[in-house]
């Protein structure tokens, strides 16, 4: 192989990887991720301010995430946040409707799944009630919640 040919390769191997962390950067995943940190958030019946600051630094430190602007993840949050104000059923239909569109998309169920676990334990509990939310979620993205040792 030439050195040309393989600078060539390297270069398409480093577009496919830029590809695949992009490829994050929609609406989509977007929703998914802040709706699910929403439910794992408040499944304690309090979002901590330690809740909310743990998912912005693992937001802006996940490469995936990080295509994100910090604004549009806040507002995003903040809205499935308000839809459990004006009504608890309707803020987890709209939770886990947002949660369902990813279903079939491996890669990004998991990382959601991973950035909601993180976020139970950003203020050092992970209880029962945040463990069951978890496991809801789990199988709401058709995951397997012994995965993640739930």
């Amino acid at each position: 192989m030439s050195f040309s040919s393989f600078m060539s390769t390297i270069k398409q191997k480093s577009n496919e990887l830029k590809g695949e962390v992009l490829k994050f950067k929609n609406k989509k995943f977007l929703n998914a991720a802040t709706a699910g940190t929403a439910l794992i958030a408040r499944a304690d019946g309090d979002v901590s301010s330690e809740e909310k600051k743990k998912m912005l630094k693992i937001i802006e430190s996940n490469d995936a995430l990080s295509v994100f602007k910090t604004s549009d993840v806040i507002e995003a949050f903040n809205g499935f946040l308000s839809n459990f104000e004006f009504d608890l059923d309707v803020g987890e239909s709209k939770a886990f409707e947002a949660l369902n569109l990813l279903k079939g998309d491996d890669v990004a169920c998991r990382t959601v799944m991973r950035l909601i676990l993180s976020i139970a334990a950003a203020d050092g509990v992970f209880d029962d009630d945040e463990k069951a939310v978890a496991r809801k979620v789990a199988r709401e993205l058709g995951l397997d919640a012994a995965d993640f040792e739930l």
